[in-house]
């Protein structure tokens, strides 16, 4: 099975359908932060900017590998 990529245009450059992942995934972690700050995620771990960079990598992944 073959996927078709559509590359992203923006002016005169096109962009790969990664950084529209990436920004789709970016948008996604800025909804999901207020839920986990709400949760107390921060205090379950030593270094919570790791924790949060993680679950954006996460989300990414998912993103890509499902589109």
């Amino acid at each position: 099975m073959t996927h078709r990529f559509a590359e992203l245009v923006v002016g005169d450059v096109l962009l790969a359908p990664f950084v529209t992942y990436m920004v789709a995934a970016l948008v996604m972690f800025v909804l999901l932060r207020p839920i986990l700050h709400w949760s107390g995620f921060a205090r379950l771990f030593s270094h919570p900017s790791i924790a949060e960079l993680s679950i954006y990598v996460m989300v990414l992944g998912m993103l890509t590998v499902l589109f």
